[in-house]
């Protein structure tokens, strides 16, 4: 199954919008993030925080789900997950982008550790952006169904 993924700093209750929403970057400040899926930002989190993988996959429950013929969920990024993005500097992202490359749900894809960093550290500058504004961090995911 196909998917396209983003990832939107918006305010807590535009969750609904982003999800009706057919292109949320033309909307929100976002960055696309293809091949991130529940499993990846879980593991993210997983890293990131210290939590297990089990504990952060509950964490991740789509807040909004929606579709006929494609289906749209949306995430909300855990408090716990954007805070430590938030606070990351360049070297602690390298370090995390190495661990990231070699877990299973990342290497098939991104295993390239450069690819990996890159995304976290898009991820990062936008995290602190919407902490600047008072938002909080959403992934919006639209499933192609073929």
């Amino acid at each position: 199954m196909e998917f396209l993924t983003c990832i939107v700093a918006a305010e807590e209750d535009e969750f609904p919008a982003i999800g009706v929403s057919n292109s949320p970057l033309h909307e929100w400040s976002g960055i696309e993030s293809p091949g991130l899926d529940t499993s990846r930002v879980a593991t993210l989190h997983a890293v990131l925080t210290g939590d297990s993988l089990q504990m952060a996959l509950e964490f991740y429950e789509p807040v909004f789900v929606a579709g006929d013929d494609e289906e749209i969920l949306v995430l909300r990024i855990h408090d716990a997950l954007f805070e430590a993005l938030a606070q990351m500097d360049e070297e602690a992202l390298e370090n995390v982008a190495e661990e990231l490359s070699a877990a299973e749900v990342y290497e098939n894809d991104e295993g390239d550790p450069e690819e990996v960093l890159s995304f976290l550290m898009a991820l990062a500058d936008l995290a602190q952006l919407a902490e600047s504004q008072g938002q909080t961090l959403f992934v919006w995911i639209k499933l192609l169904q073929r």
